[in-house]
């Protein structure tokens, strides 16, 4: 079902489908059997920045790294103090209540927005986090009840040794074959953006439902493409905002059609495939989204946290 404007209910943190009555998770044997923790699966070299960092930096960063998510750390000792996320950036940028710091501090003024501010006054000071000596199921489950797709993981002096992403995770668990079908773990009321929509209308949505993505809808109902928390940020971090816009408007800025910065076209899977499938598309694709599609219609929308908790609920079949 495709849900357009603001129609939908804000979407509840996507593990709790996966929690007991008593409020953990409820993981398979393959989590619990699996050898690793997480130093061994956390990804290096980790991309950080400080809070004293520009939010231009910060957006720099991100972009130049392709990444959705920087820890922050005490210069010179890489101990952790705060996590940066695009949705942080997209909720200064327009999307949501720190777009006031913008407004009030800054006039509205992109320049002085961009160059000015600095990345603690919008960070998270408090960062979720796991150690180098927890194995899978603690880190599964901090991700599930603390709703966080990307975890930094510290040494013993609370310096950063690496990253975890739900991307990570897939990759150490999925299988050719779940035995779980896509229907049974995607969402299927999608939030979309219309295509003459701007990139304000599209930070907002993102801010009010949770979500890092929409699916870009033409007016006959088609869809166009997908739009990303990472692409709004790319259009400051890479500059091309600046050759967009003739003064020095934020709101000049945020005018512009989603469709500057979303990409056109998607991939799809049908509801029946194994979700085993659908991760194994992503990985070939390059995504973290696939649009679920039956009969031309577009059914729901599977992202690689719900590959990830499918993976770690299911049951091995023996």
């Amino acid at each position: 079902m495709v849900r357009r404007g603001v129609v939908a209910p804000p979407r509840r943190p996507e593990g709790i489908r996966w929690l007991r009555s008593d409020g953990t998770p409820n993981f398979s044997d393959r989590v619990h059997k699996h050898p690793g923790d997480a130093k061994i699966i956390a990804r290096r070299p980790v991309y950080t920045t400080t809070k004293t960092a520009t939010i231009l930096m910060a957006a720099e960063e991100m972009t130049r790294r392709g990444v959705r998510a920087l820890p922050v750390v005490v210069p010179n000792s890489e101990k952790l103090e705060g996590m940066l996320t695009t949705m942080d950036l997209v909720n200064y940028l327009g999307g949501g209540e720190l777009y006031n710091i913008v407004k009030n501090r800054h006039g509205g003024n992109i320049y002085s927005a961009l160059l000015k501010e600095h990345v603690e006054s919008i960070m998270n000071p408090n960062p979720v986090y796991v150690t180098i000596y927890d194995k899978l199921p603690k880190i599964l489950e901090t991700m599930v009840l603390r709703n966080v797709g990307v975890i930094p993981v510290v040494m013993d002096d609370g310096s950063i040794w690496g990253i975890i992403t739900e991307h990570d995770l897939v990759r150490e668990l999925v299988e050719k074959k779940v035995g779980v079908k896509v229907a049974e773990v995607m969402t299927k009321e999608v939030i979309t953006i219309g295509s003459s929509s701007s990139i304000k209308e599209a930070a907002e949505r993102m801010v009010k439902y949770g979500i890092r993505r929409l699916p870009v809808v033409e007016d006959d109902g088609s869809i166009w493409g997908i739009v990303t928390a990472k692409d709004i940020v790319r259009f400051f971090g890479s500059h091309d905002v600046f050759r967009y816009i003739e003064g020095a408007s934020m709101e000049e800025a945020l005018r512009a059609p989603v469709k500057l910065v979303a990409a056109p076209g998607y991939y799809t899977i049908s509801p029946e495939a194994d979700v085993g499938d659908a991760a194994t598309l992503m990985a070939e694709k390059g995504t973290s989204s696939l649009l679920v599609v039956e009969d031309g219609q577009l059914r729901g929308i599977i992202t690689e946290r719900d590959v990830l908790f499918a993976v770690a609920a299911s049951r091995e079949k023996h």
